[in-house]
């Protein structure tokens, strides 16, 4: 080890505690501007300070390139992992707003357009810390140092380092033909890697397409799944039924979620909106008279919002002369039990005046 490694692995040392605060500053706040103020949902953020042994072996190698510790710019490094592509370039755009950027010494390695290094396709920004953003007064060489933030895809992170553990910077040089195995792997990864975006730009196109149909009340050709069914029950469709109901006995109405009902329609073959809204036109009024059956006379003074849509869905399976194992399967789906014969028998009496059975 010659002299000029020596001065600048001391230097090192010396720096450590500087070093090692921009890491946990890093860390914290690339997943502030990242996850809490941008919610945006990423596989991972990693921060490391490089380890003497590490910057050991650098420095044997090519020391003399560099005449201080500052001209290092990976001795702090920040990786950002993210599910899609586009996402890179967003939060690219958080660094620039909130970092100094060294242009020069930053690289878009995805524009190399290296046709065997799918895995390393990132983004690298040379940046360091203005001094808005952090300044220590005991520390003020923190706002000189310059430290490394890569942005990749997870497809990429997983490939670089599968490629890196099976030969890359090896002493023994790996057979072509394991290399070239490797690459027909990669560029199914790639392939990966596009095609996962464009499925989920199609999938948010499709549900900004059933927003909008919905919110039409354009229920025709509308699938039934749970995305349709959100947007759906967004409209509120059973408001009115639940406070004409509530009106019987002037009870107050507890508002529950309508999910659930969900696997239910599915159980009763339902498999599109139109049906599920076509149900709930055909069947309000028969719903209200049986809610008069069983709440006339009683002084109740609060009801679940769920009872609308339950009393429409009993009022349906009866009218389709699904018999009475179909009434009680349905009753135990709502109920969430194995609900009592009695029960059944009592909700079949109810019904046979409204039903004509």
């Amino acid at each position: 080890m010659d002299q000029h490694v020596k001065d600048l692995l001391d230097e090192f040392e010396e720096s450590k505690e500087s070093l090692n605060i921009i890491n946990e500053f890093l860390v914290s706040f690339l997943k502030k501007i990242i996850c809490e103020d941008n919610k945006i949902f990423v596989a991972g953020i990693e921060t490391r300070v490089k380890t003497r042994e590490s910057l050991e072996g650098k420095l044997n190698l090519k020391g003399h390139k560099y005449k201080s510790i500052k001209d290092i710019t990976d001795l702090v490094g920040a990786r950002v992992i993210t599910f899609y592509s586009d996402q890179v370039d967003f939060i690219a755009s958080l660094i620039e707003k909130n970092f100094k950027i060294d242009y020069d010494n930053s690289i878009d390695k995805r524009k190399l357009y290296e046709v065997d290094r799918f895995g390393y396709m990132s983004l690298h920004y040379i940046c360091q810390l203005p001094k808005e953003l952090f300044y220590d007064e005991k520390h003020k060489e923190i706002n000189d140092i310059r430290f490394e933030i890569q942005m990749r895809t997870s497809l990429q992170h997983v490939w670089a380092t599968i490629f890196h553990d099976t030969g890359y910077k090896s002493d023994v040089e790996v057979p072509k033909e394991y290399i070239r195995r490797l690459a027909r792997l990669e560029g199914l990864l790639e392939i990966a890697d596009d095609e996962f975006l464009v499925i989920r730009n199609d999938i948010d196109e499709y549900r900004k397409k059933i927003r909008s149909l919905v919110s039409k009340g354009e229920f025709k050709d509308i699938s039934l799944n749970i995305d349709s069914y959100k947007n759906y029950l967004s409209l509120d469709p059973y408001r009115y039924l639940i406070n004409k109901i509530a009106s019987i006995t002037g009870a107050d109405v507890e508002d529950v979620s309508y999910l659930r009902f969900y696997e239910i329609f599915l159980d009763l073959g339902i498999k599109s909106l139109s049906e599920v809204e076509q149900m709930r036109i055909i069947h309000s009024e028969d719903a209200y008279k049986l809610s008069l059956a069983q709440l006339g006379g009683t002084d109740i003074d609060i009801i679940s919002s769920s009872v609308a849509i339950q009393n429409i869905l009993i009022i349906y399976v009866i009218k389709q002369k699904k018999g009475r194992e179909a009434l009680k399967s349905l009753l135990d789906m709502i109920s969430g039990r194995n609900v009592s014969d009695s029960y059944v028998d009592k909700i079949m009496e109810q019904t046979k005046p409204i039903v004509m059975i």
